[in-house]
């Protein structure tokens, strides 16, 4: 897939007041500092398109983009930042809930982890919690190139080790730098043959 156009359209907390759901949409999401706005500014080759920060947390909103006037990426406020308040991440647990059940063209979840850790809490119990609510989703390894190869290897390793506890059949994983630029053919190559299998499908 070649990124011809990648716009920003809105940001908002409520699913009704997302854009039309006429295409196929896929959210990206994960724990605060994972890279999510990295990735999809490398992604989409804008270096400005997700607002990156140094401070975690600082996505709160549900923002929409348009990409090549096809389908919808979406950044999704990061989870598990310690600094923010009980009342704020039960705020957003269900903000989040709820688009994930509403949003009926929501295609795939794109859940990222950091490759440079072994398998977190917060990260299993959000996977577990996509698979419980049956939404699609897929793993992606943030940050591989600040380690070595077998040092990624070990980590999804132990990924699927988790995952086999609870599920039958694991998701597609994908290995990601911002920095390197890695991965980025797989996830838009990904992304174009699901958009081809949701054509068929109308």
């Amino acid at each position: 897939m070649i990124i011809k156009e990648a716009k920003f359209l809105m940001s908002n907390t409520k699913v009704e007041a997302c854009p039309t759901p006429d295409k196929p949409e896929y959210a990206f999401i994960g724990r605060s500092n994972v890279g999510k706005s990295s990735l999809i500014n490398m992604l989409t080759e804008q270096k400005k398109l997700a607002k990156t920060s140094s401070q975690p947390g600082k996505t709160q909103l549900i923002n929409h983009f348009l990409i090549n006037n096809e389908w919808y990426l979406v950044d999704l406020p990061g989870y598990g930042y310690a600094k923010v308040s009980k009342s704020s991440r039960e705020e957003w647990r269900r903000m989040i809930n709820f688009y994930f059940q509403k949003r009926e063209n929501l295609t795939c979840v794109f859940v990222l982890v950091d490759a440079r850790h072994e398998p977190l809490q917060p990260d299993l119990d959000f996977i577990n919690h996509l698979g419980t609510m049956g939404v699609p989703f897929v793993i992606v390894f943030t940050k591989v190139d600040k380690q070595s190869a077998l040092k990624t290897d070990s980590t999804i390793a132990a990924y699927e080790r988790k995952l086999r506890e609870t599920w039958e059949e694991l998701p597609q994983m994908f290995r990601t730098s911002a920095e390197k630029q890695m991965g980025r053919d797989e996830i838009l190559n990904f992304i174009d043959e699901v958009n081809a299998q949701v054509q068929n499908q109308q």
